[in-house]
């Protein structure tokens, strides 16, 4: 009999083996083609965003490597988790059906007892096949992939980025005194984390029931960076889950949304001005040291290491004054120290970058503004055909020639386009809600009350693979929007700020990189935790993702993942209802710093400052224009022997007509 049973168990796997490969001959050719396939693809997104943000020419190659390697890290985590998360699934399947196989074919006791080998096993049970994922990724891979991405990611946000951050922004003259630089600036930092983190090491030393061992000093450094990112994450998301869709419907409005850049414009200009007029007083300075420190003097190869940070048109006028053969005399001139110059070459670099972004905002600014303008005035047009203030500044590229022609322009920017952003506003805002409701509620299992856990678990029964990795990709894709697009709004006095057309200094790319490698982690856990595949937080007996794995396990800090972890999301609906009302706007404006407010009188004067401000720019840019056009006629009228003259002619009267 028992080699019968034996032989019957082997049957009957055989069997439920082809079940479950036939259905997926296909994946099993793919396994790992999905993980390979993305991690290229992310790659090249870091680096397109990379280079619309950053300058790969100016910009040092250090800077430049570090931002990249930790958004590409931050991507990686944030594209590969719905893998992993479809891969448990599946091996959790296997699981079930493993245990349930073997109570299929245990022979009854009776029968056993009896010796009636006529009988056979029951097989009443019935066993549901596993079907394999398309991306299903090999077991053994995932686990080693999340360490390097995960430990990588750690040690450049809380080691290597605020080093190099430091480093990028010293105005020191030599490697030395740089990192001298550095290490000062971060003393306190680095003080503050220890500062954390050894208290959570004490506090596990001296509990009765744990033993101080390696996997302990991991799990406490891993907490403690969690919740450090947990925090921010939640004040960035109660703010992002309401202003996102808000922001796509204002976008729906288009008067609000031309008075709000009017707005802009004016508060634009004053940092414009107060940005020009600082590069003024630094460059003043550097001409008053330049002109004291000859040619020959110790210190002057540091006086031409700042000229060379200056805009050009300054270090002409500074070589024009500038006598190199005349010595220096010690006995009678006072000269300024090493210090001193390090000081004066770090506030050069702050004011040339400072300058050179607002002039470029300012220009994107004035052409949203125009386009605003242009869409006011084409709504009533009874022809719908849309016409541009200024055409020649359009491209005119194939797209424009054949696709977006000017009637179907008309038809989008006049008539389709608030409608789509509306209807994406309300889809946005249901998924606000849905995150709102699962965070107030993901740690209730019975019932389960969050609703991405619903849907994903119903999936799970039908193994719709494909749903499953789509709806976590979407969800944690809309999770990122709300937090990263916070961040990129930032902006703390002009210290720390992310522009468009390569115009982002390096300490803000750092920076950028320093919060998303804090906020990636904590917030895919905030996400398994909704989708009740983390143990710590569900108290579920399932296994776990190779992504929660490498965690630890977090009962080791029991009063972080019983209390903080599962209370303190719930502080959203707070955030969400505050930023709803507007509470910190109008905490701004109470102390001194301008926001957008409809039923505020210095919003009213700024709009219309703004407003006059867009349209004097326009009368010059149509001044530029006419000055074009009268030359282009010139030329087709005497031809190319007298053209120069007459472009020198009409090129010095636009002149004096633009600077009257």
């Amino acid at each position: 009999m028992g080699s019968s049973f034996h032989s019957f168990g082997a049957r009957r796997e055989k069997s439920l083996g082809r079940v479950e490969r036939c259905p997926g001959v296909f994946s099993i050719n793919m396994s790992g083609a999905a993980l390979a396939i993305e991690i290229v693809v992310v790659f090249f997104l870091a680096l397109f965003l990379l280079h619309r943000y950053g300058d790969f020419k100016k910009q040092q190659r250090m800077v430049l490597f570090g931002t990249l390697l930790a958004w590409y890290l931050c991507f990686l985590i944030v594209f590969i988790l719905p893998l992993d998360v479809s891969t448990t699934i599946y091996n959790q399947c296997k699981e079930d059906r493993r245990h349930a196989s073997l109570l299929t074919v245990s022979p009854p006791l009776s029968n056993q007892s009896t010796g009636n080998s006529s009988v056979p096993p029951t097989t009443s049970v019935i066993i549901k096949p596993c079907y394999k994922p398309w991306s299903y990724i090999p077991d053994g891979i995932m686990p080693v992939f999340w360490r390097v991405v995960y430990w990588t990611s750690q040690c450049l946000t809380w080691l290597l980025l605020p080093f190099m951050q430091s480093y990028a922004r010293s105005g020191g003259f030599s490697i030395a005194g740089k990192i001298k630089t550095a290490l000062i600036e971060n003393a306190i930092y680095y003080g503050t984390y220890l500062l954390i983190f050894g208290s959570l090491l004490i506090y596990v030393a001296v509990h009765p029931e744990w033993q101080l061992s390696w996997y302990e000093l991991q799990t406490v450094g891993i907490t403690a960076a969690n919740t450090w990112g947990l925090f921010l994450l939640v004040l960035l998301l109660g703010y992002g889950l309401v202003e996102i869709p808000r922001s796509y419907w204002d976008s729906s409005r288009r008067g609000h949304l031309l008075v709000k850049t009017y707005f802009k414009a004016a508060k634009l200009m004053t940092e414009k001005a107060d940005a020009q007029e600082t590069l003024e007083d630094v460059m003043e300075e550097v001409r008053k040291i330049s002109e004291s420190i000859k040619y020959n003097h110790p210190l002057r190869k540091y006086i031409d290491t700042i000229l060379k940070k200056c805009p050009l048109d300054y270090q002409e006028k500074m070589g024009r004054n500038m006598d190199d053969y005349e010595d220096f005399d010690d006995k009678h001139n006072t000269y300024p120290s090493e210090k001193s110059l390090v000081k004066l070459h770090k506030q050069v670099i702050y004011a040339v970058q400072r300058h050179n972004r607002t002039r470029v905002q300012w220009q994107i600014l004035l052409q949203q503004a125009i386009h605003l303008e242009d869409v006011a005035k084409n709504e009533s047009s009874s022809s719908h055909v849309f016409v541009h203030s200024f055409p020649e500044t359009e491209p005119a590229g194939w797209f424009s020639r054949y696709l977006y022609t000017p009637t179907v322009e008309w038809y989008w920017q006049c008539l389709l386009k608030q409608w789509f952003h509306r209807a994406l506003s309300a889809v946005l805002t249901l998924f606000s809600v849905a995150v709102v409701w699962s965070e107030c509620t993901f740690f209730s299992t019975r019932p389960v009350l969050s609703l991405f856990a619903v849907f994903i678990q119903l999936a799970e029964r039908d193994y719709n693979y494909l749903y499953i990795e789509m709806a976590c990709f979407v969800t944690i894709f809309f999770l990122c929007t709300c937090v990263y697009s916070t961040v990129f709004r930032i902006r703390v006095f002009n210290y720390y700020y992310l522009a468009t057309h390569h115009q982002t200094d390096a300490y803000s790319l750092q920076f950028s990189g320093m919060l998303f490698c804090r906020l990636t982690p904590p917030l895919c856990l905030n996400f398994l935790g909704l989708i009740h595949m983390d143990s710590a937080i569900s108290h579920q007996d399932k296994m776990q993702t190779a992504y929660t794995s490498i965690m630890g396990s977090l009962r080791v800090l029991s009063f972080i993942a019983n209390g903080f972890y599962i209370y303190y999301p719930m502080l959203i609906l707070i955030l969400c209802i505050a930023t709803y009302f507007s509470l910190g706007t109008r905490v701004l404006n109470l102390l001194g710093f301008q926001q957008f407010m409809g039923d505020n009188e210095m919003t009213s004067d700024l709009i219309d400052e703004g407003k006059e401000l867009i349209r004097r720019e326009k009368r010059k840019r149509q001044r530029i224009e006419d000055g074009e056009n009268r030359r282009r006629e010139w030329k087709e009228r005497y031809g190319g022997s007298r053209d120069d003259g007459g472009n020198g002619n009409q090129a010095n009267a636009s002149r004096n007509r633009m600077s009257l």
